[in-house]
């Protein structure tokens, strides 16, 4: 009965170390099946990052088609009209350049009546120059806008014309020598405001019936 005890400890220690060296062989082979299976999404990810990349000319759209989003982004920027320029917007254009030319010249010289003339507010002269520099500023921006054919420029110069009516018939309104110029000015705003509004224009810079 001894001996048959002693064996069977024996036997038992033997069987975890039977155990544990048959599952080192399981771990070997699932590290090894483990390892292509990482390799693959590794290189199945670095393909989807070169297909999404931009720099490679490739971008999937929502269609899954790549450089769909590219054509829609293309499609809707905004298109510059082609073509010569009217002369009904080289007209406008002129009109409204020369307004912002007259009103920075007269700032200007408000401005040197008011540092090396004898006005009698010098501070109120300044000011009022600078408030003639400002003014100047919208259509000088509207006239360069109408040369080069922007349609946001249609605005701002249809403003300065309807600003200048007020002052022509203040002008008007004053008498003497001042009529002539407030009929000038409302003669030139008037005619800056039907070049703005013809077709030909509105067309020129690229603005359809539904935006005019």
């Amino acid at each position: 009965m001894s001996s048959k005890q002693n064996r069977r400890p024996a036997q038992r220690g033997r069987k975890p170390a039977a155990a544990t060296g048959k599952t080192r062989p399981d771990k070997k082979a699932a590290a090894s099946q483990a390892a292509p299976q990482s390799a693959a999404r590794d290189e199945s990810s670095v393909t989807l990052a070169r297909a999404g990349d931009p720099a490679g000319g490739r971008t999937a759209g929502h269609d899954g088609e790549p450089g769909a989003s590219a054509a829609q982004g293309a499609s809707a920027a905004p298109q510059v009209p082609s073509g010569p320029r009217p002369a009904r917007l080289t007209g406008a254009a002129a009109i409204t350049a020369a307004e912002g030319a007259l009103l920075a010249a007269y700032g200007v010289y408000l401005m040197v009546m008011g540092l090396a003339g004898d006005p009698d507010s010098p501070k109120q002269t300044e000011i009022l120059a600078v408030v003639f520099f400002a003014l100047a500023a919208l259509p000088l921006v509207a006239a360069r806008g109408l040369w080069l054919r922007r349609r946001w420029s249609r605005g701002p110069a249809m403003i300065t014309q309807i600003m200048a009516l007020p002052v022509a018939w203040t002008l008007i309104n004053s008498g003497g020598a001042l009529i002539a110029g407030g009929i000038a000015i409302g003669v030139v705003a008037l005619a800056a405001l039907v070049l703005l509004v013809s077709p030909t224009a509105t067309e020129a810079l690229g603005i359809g019936p539904r935006d005019a």
